[in-house]
């Protein structure tokens, strides 16, 4: 017998590194998206029982993926008339396993990591690209339906509304998926693209859970990045994405404290910040900037190397980041870019124009229940000598968030206005 607690973890361990694998690899056999991740849960709910009595496998995910694969092939056998009732999701077998023996290469080499490949595979263009977006990033990346419904701004219970929609057409539709080839990688890209960022953006900042950033997430977006610009070159989008990426994750190890607690820009140790990760987005943004296909994520990189080459807080350039601000918008008029925007103007044009914006934004409704939003009123109510209201707003921002990093920041923040020192992380007066 094996502690249980130990298979827990090991389990948990195999979910955020091995799950969109075993799929993939239980996809080829099933030919269904929706039966291969009802066939994989079922692997993982097996193996806590099977690893507790027998040991923890030493390859957990080759056990998974045996286990999943099993599965699928029992439920076809039951289900004699499987191939006309539901899509082709893959090749015919004999294909797949070929493609398996040369490396997981379909038909012109278009798609060599498995991940990708799946992640190409769902992002299907008969479906709109929101639901390709969300479907990709629960099925394929093992996002959690809450933490999708936050990055889309609406509640879990419409997530999960959108998800089953999104099956029910597949599976309705008699949709046939398929690896995509070369010339239909264009029409995917977009939402490929939103997956990606997502899943770094899920990682980078996880909306829930005691730690600021979820590593393995992060990991898996960058390493996604890199392959997709391997990939596609010549796409301005893709080396955007990939500058934003690189970024971003270039200060990731100064955004805590040695207590956990998280750190604004201005307070990071800048020279631990990964300075050739910064030159090589600088580089990237510079070579995509100039194309006229150039969109959103180049100028969201853009915006990131601003704040990464600034020497010092006080020298970032805010006005340029204003600039670029205004272009994002024009671009992709978002509110959350709207959010963002306010914080640039307030460096330039005081916190009272900003806050005037963020109000504005507010009452428009679009980002009700975002404790981002609260969060940047109550600093500009801080800066304005309201901390009345201040400590209002950071206290409903703290309601809202379910990341113990944000919330002991957002804690930190009543505590100080309140005239009260911070509490530990332990709970007690430092």
């Amino acid at each position: 017998m094996t502690d249980q607690s130990a298979v827990e973890v090991a389990l948990a361990e195999a979910h955020r590194r091995e799950w969109a694998l075993v799929v993939a690899a239980t996809v080829r056999v099933v030919r269904d998206l929706d039966l291969a991740e009802e066939c994989v849960q079922e692997a993982y709910a097996a193996a806590l029982r099977t690893w507790t009595r027998d040991g923890i496998p030493a390859n957990p995910a080759a056990w998974l993926t045996t286990a999943a694969r099993r599965r699928g092939i029992d439920a076809i056998r039951r289900d004699q008339t499987f191939r006309a009732k539901l899509p082709l999701l893959v090749e015919p077998v004999e294909a797949v396993e070929d493609a398996a023996v040369n490396h997981l290469v379909d038909g012109d080499g278009a798609v060599r990591d498995e991940r990708l490949r799946l992640v190409f595979l769902c992002c299907h263009p008969a479906l709109g690209q929101e639901a390709q977006v969300a479907l990709t990033l629960r099925l394929v990346c093992g996002v959690a339906t809450p933490d999708i419904a936050r990055a889309f701004l609406v509640s879990e219970t419409t997530m999960a509304a959108r998800l089953t929609r999104a099956k029910k057409k597949i599976a309705g539709s008699r949709i046939p998926f398929r690896i995509p080839r070369s010339s239909e990688l264009p029409d995917r890209l977009q939402a490929v693209l939103g997956v990606v960022h997502l899943l770094f953006t899920t990682g980078h900042t996880a909306p829930s859970g005691p730690a600021l950033v979820r590593s393995d997430l992060v990991d898996t977006a960058m390493r996604l990045a890199r392959i997709l610009r391997d990939l596609m070159p010549d796409e301005p989008e893709v080396s955007g994405l990939l500058a934003l990426l690189v970024a971003n994750n270039a200060r990731r190890g100064t955004r805590v404290d040695g207590e956990g607690r998280l750190l604004r820009l201005k307070e990071q140790d800048r020279s631990l910040w990964d300075r050739p990760a910064i030159t090589e987005a600088h580089l990237l943004v510079m070579e995509a900037l100039p194309d006229r296909r150039a969109g959103r994520y180049v100028l969201q990189a853009a915006i990131a190397c601003q704040h990464a080459e600034a020497p010092t807080s006080a020298t970032t350039d805010w006005p340029q980041i204003l600039g670029l601000y205004n272009a994002l918008l024009a671009l992709w008029p978002s509110p959350v870019v709207a959010l963002n925007r306010a914080v640039a103007l307030a460096e330039v044009a005081g916190p009272a124009a900003a806050l005037s914006e963020v109000e504005a934004l507010d009452r428009a409704g679009q980002l009700d229940g975002y404790h981002y939003l609260l969060a940047v009123r109550a600093d500009l109510l801080r800066r304005l000598g309201r901390t009345a209201d201040a400590v209002n707003a950071y206290q409903q921002a703290q309601e809202l968030t379910e990341n113990e990093a944000e919330r002991r920041f957002l804690e930190d923040q009543i505590a100080t206005l309140s005239g009260r020192r911070p509490a530990s992380p332990t709970g007690t007066a430092p």
